[in-house]
């Protein structure tokens, strides 16, 4: 069995991603920085019957990140399908006119630093394997820079051209990278912006492998206030 390793494991989306990947019979290594939410989540995925384990790590402290997705590896079999989609901070959205250089640090780290330890760690076991998956997902400012969050504007958008080059280097390998773009809140009651809809939408990006970048709907005509 392989594994679905979860970074940003959390009750909506996280969730749903982790009960889609497991219903195709992966196991699921949730990844997010509170023990007790993933203790929480784990313990409600067993119930289902589904092969679920916590592994605490920050993104923005990129020696918990290996360590938590070496361990999950270990424990649950080689990751075959990794899902990058940490919820950012607050104080990463600030008005650009009122972000300085030492602003851009957190926001920098959490979507570059943490994407690329995270594929460090994995992509040994991919490539043993013949076969792999990266996912992204991002809001709109990673493709339509808003200057009411500047932060995740910029580190969205570095996040991007390197997931960009990742799907361009790996293909030749089987490993397919590949982004969706959330344009806004993700709701239950969302027909495409769901965490059902999302989560079905990631599963086939998986398994179809068309081409790197998606939308789960239309942006908008303005700018939003949201990352």
């Amino acid at each position: 069995m392989t594994t679905f390793a979860l970074i940003g494991a959390g009750p909506g989306l996280g969730l749903a991603t982790a009960r889609r990947f497991a219903a195709a019979g992966h196991s699921v290594a949730l990844i997010s920085r509170t023990t007790q939410n993933l203790d929480d989540l784990a313990a409600g995925l067993a119930r289902d019957g589904v092969q679920a384990r916590g592994f605490p790590a920050d993104v923005l402290d990129t020696a918990s990140l290996t360590a938590a997705l070496r361990a999950a590896a270990d424990a649950l079999g080689p990751v075959e399908i990794l899902q990058y989609s940490p919820v950012p901070r607050a104080d990463f959205m600030r008005p650009v006119l009122d972000t300085g250089a030492d602003d851009l640090d957190a926001p920098l780290a959490f979507s570059v630093k943490g994407p690329v330890t995270a594929v460090t760690a994995v992509l040994p076991g991919m490539r043993e394997l013949g076969r792999g998956t990266l996912l992204f997902v991002n809001g709109s400012s990673a493709v339509r820079p808003n200057p009411n969050v500047a932060g995740t504007s910029v580190a969205f958008a570095a996040e991007s051209a390197y997931a960009r080059m990742l799907h361009d280097a790996l293909a030749p390998e089987n490993i397919h990278a590949a982004q969706l773009i959330v344009p806004g809140a993700i709701r239950p009651d969302a027909e495409h912006s769901s965490p059902a809809a999302l989560a079905e939408r990631l599963y086939g990006m998986h398994t179809e492998r068309d081409g790197f970048r998606h939308y789960a709907e239309a942006l908008p005509t303005e700018t939003p206030d949201g990352p």
